[in-house]
């Protein structure tokens, strides 16, 4: 016997349906960016590495800069501590005090925050005047960030990538 679980006696005219073959049939493993955004999942943990790399590393100093709620703060930074990406350090005793810095793996995230900068700075900047400008620390010439392939240098866009799946070390 079949349980009828929708009115619509013609589930094919059904408008919310998805095409025939062009759906997933399972659920796709969670890849890359998806574990990513896990870890940067709003806008406050976004901007306190921001204010990381640019070299805060003490909670009054970023509830300053940010504006943001201390408990919003507080939260945050426990995150960001249980995901590895700061590190949590005692620099005062009695009463013990604590500072905030960059793991390798936030480190690793540079690039990132730096496209993100320069995407913004391009495509959502009302005053493109007071965008950050970023210089190189061993010459002190400015800098304009880009992808490249490491194997022939040459600068990459979107357009120029094909994703393929790796299986295997």
């Amino acid at each position: 016997m079949r349980i009828r679980t929708s009115p619509d006696l013609n589930p094919e005219a059904n408008a919310n349906q998805l095409p025939k073959g062009n759906h997933t049939p399972a659920t796709p493993p969670r890849d890359a960016v998806e574990l990513a955004v896990d870890v940067l999942s709003d806008r406050w943990t976004v901007l306190i590495l921001r204010e990381a790399f640019f070299g805060v590393r003490r909670y009054g100093q970023m509830q300053r800069n940010l504006g943001i709620a201390r408990n919003v703060l507080a939260d945050r930074l426990r995150a960001l501590v249980a995901d590895g990406m700061l590190d949590r350090v005692r620099y005062r005793t009695d009463p013990d005090w604590y500072e905030y810095r960059l793991t390798e793996r936030a480190i690793d995230l540079y690039p990132v925050i730096i496209g993100l900068m320069r995407w913004a700075d391009r495509h959502l900047a009302e005053k493109p005047e007071t965008t950050i400008e970023l210089h190189h620390g061993s010459c002190g010439q400015p800098i304009q960030p880009y992808l490249a392939c490491s194997h022939c240098h040459e600068a990459l866009t979107g357009r120029d990538i094909e994703a393929r799946i790796h299986h295997g070390p």
